[in-house]
């Protein structure tokens, strides 16, 4: 196949842009899954993702955790090599994607798995609230920083298109 022939959107369409966004988005929240799982349930052992029942039903659910975050990530980075080899990865869309994940992902398990599903709390043995303020402070955080990123990659596509 010749380098003028293209099999997919122009960059900065808004198939590319919307497909970059949410490709990169389901490996941020792999990636941050696989850090919470790493770093909280692995290195520091203060949790398993399932802590309600006994610790191999917890172990059993970090492995099947585990299993999820590998499997999005895997699919998450083919998605990633399709837009990559078709030319039509939208950069900006997609580093918002990215942190939009990050974010959605850490606010989903701050609130849901560990407040309203209680699933699992952060640390056991100590008061929970500084923990989970800075839990969802920083998922917070993340999930502004997708947003603007995203704000800023339409605005430039939009610009684009105009002239």
């Amino acid at each position: 196949m010749s380098d003028s022939v293209r099999s997919g959107p122009a960059p900065g369409t808004g198939c590319a842009s919307r497909r970059s966004m949410a490709v990169c988005a389901l490996i941020g929240a792999a990636v941050m899954a696989s850090v919470d799982e790493i770093v909280f349930h692995q290195i520091l052992g203060w949790h398993h993702f399932y802590d309600r029942s006994t610790s191999g039903v917890g172990l059993l659910s970090d492995g099947l955790l585990h299993t999820a975050e590998l499997l999005a990530l895997v699919a998450g980075f083919f998605l990633y090599a399709d837009l990559r080899r078709s030319r039509a990865l939208a950069s900006a869309h997609a580093w918002s994607g990215f942190f939009l994940g990050l974010g959605i992902f850490q606010l989903f398990d701050g609130v849901v798995d560990h407040k309203l599903l209680r699933l699992h709390q952060i640390r056991y043995g100590v008061d929970v609230t500084p923990y989970d303020w800075a839990w969802n402070i920083a998922g917070l955080v993340l999930l502004l920083t997708g947003v603007i990123l995203a704000l800023r990659a339409a605005r430039r596509s939009g610009a684009g298109t105009a002239t």
